[in-house]
């Protein structure tokens, strides 16, 4: 019988994580914390684990390190609501087999599992070959049998392409490039990419039939089309092929600046751990605060659909962060109660003294609950 153990300091979490592997016809086990994990897995043995990142007395990172180092190979399937580029990719060198986000559904997470227990179809798992090698930026091999986290991958039979995109993006972001579309899926077979940039004409490939394929090889990530600036609706056909996006070439500063803020940015605007949704600071010149707002509205009602789909009647924004600004932060809290009400989900908010003065000096806001800190609003 599959015996899954769950570990992740939000009950409701582990009770969500329960309800799916009971269902599945699994047994399941619990783990309030890393070093309870631990001490399961020494007493027991276990096809699974799910495993939160971010967890008291020790969180999930240092729980897998423990693990590996002690020769333990059982999977791990994390659950973070970390969107940051470097703890999930340490995580992926430390071998873990997935990852999904919180908040998710049910059925997401029965995918995953059945994925990482190998009892469905893995796409491409059965065809996984060596990585072919490209004639520029070649990827290193992934160690120790886990997959290379990679930020973008540059599908063009245009070897310059990739070299001139690797000029114009920061440096801490990891760049591969291919010019066929064999050694793209080979490449897609043994890594983990956040942004895969496909060429949406490539001599001899049917750009359509790809996309299909890497859609299968990489779930999580967002595919563009590299399209010409001369192409004619190049975006709405290109959504209406299965392309997240588009990216015209030659390369624009400021499109390049959108593309930056739309996939990586966003990152760390709005982190979600169970219903707490946390904004990011603000990070730049005063011309681009009305760009922040304008962002952050945009990832909330995709963040707060996800709240009401895990069944969560409550929703806390924590606006410590949030720039006090009297025109835009009330019109932002006030829009947020608005689609929060909307779906049946109450608002409370989190914040510091001077957040909590602004909030009771508006009229929309004055009547919203306010706390100190994220332990009184959940026990509210």
């Amino acid at each position: 019988m599959v015996k899954i153990l769950t570990v992740d300091d939000s009950r409701a979490i582990r009770a969500i994580v329960s309800k799916q592997v009971l269902e599945l016809g699994y047994v399941v086990d619990e783990a309030e914390n890393g070093e309870q994990g631990l001490i399961k897995l020494e007493g027991d043995s276990y096809d699974l684990v799910v495993l939160d990142v971010t967890m008291p007395v020790m969180d999930g990172p240092e729980m897998l390190k423990r693990m590996r180092d002690k020769g333990d190979k059982t999977p791990v399937l994390m659950l973070t609501s970390e969107a940051k580029r470097s703890i999930i990719a340490d995580c992926m060198k430390a071998g873990i087999d997935d990852y999904i986000a919180k908040p998710f559904k049910g059925e997401e997470l029965g995918a995953k599992i059945r994925k990482a227990l190998k009892l469905g179809d893995a796409p491409g798992a059965a065809h996984a070959v060596a990585p072919a090698m490209a004639p520029a930026m070649t990827p290193e091999a992934p160690q120790n049998g886990a997959k290379q986290f990679v930020d973008v991958l540059v599908i063009d039979d245009m070897e310059n392409v990739q070299k001139k995109l690797r000029t114009m993006l920061p440096p801490h972001l990891t760049v591969h490039g291919c010019v066929s579309a064999q050694s793209a899926l080979n490449f897609c077979r043994e890594r983990v990419y956040r942004v895969v940039l496909l060429d949406s004409d490539i001599p001899d490939v049917n750009s359509v039939a790809l996309l299909g394929q890497l859609k299968l090889l990489q779930p999580h990530a967002a595919i563009l089309s590299l399209t010409l600036r001369s192409a004619v609706d190049a975006t709405e056909e290109a959504q209406d092929l299965g392309y997240a996006d588009v990216l015209y070439k030659p390369f624009d500063k400021n499109a390049l600046e959108d593309f930056l803020l739309k996939y990586f940015d966003n990152q760390e605007l709005l982190n979600a751990d169970d219903n707490l949704l946390k904004v990011g600071p603000f990070a730049g010149s005063e011309d681009r605060l009305d760009r922040y707002y304008q962002r952050l509205g945009s990832l909330v009602p995709d963040a707060l659909e996800k709240l009401a789909a895990a069944c969560f009647d409550a929703v806390i924004l924590d606006i410590s962060q949030l720039p006090l600004r009297p025109d835009h932060t009330p019109r932002l809290v006030v829009n947020v109660e608005k689609q929060a009400k909307k779906i049946g989900l109450a608002l409370r908010l989190v914040g510091n003294q001077d957040s909590a003065a602004m909030m009771k000096s508006f009229t929309e806001t004055v009547a919203i609950p306010f706390y100190v800190n994220v332990s009184e609003a959940k026990a509210a």
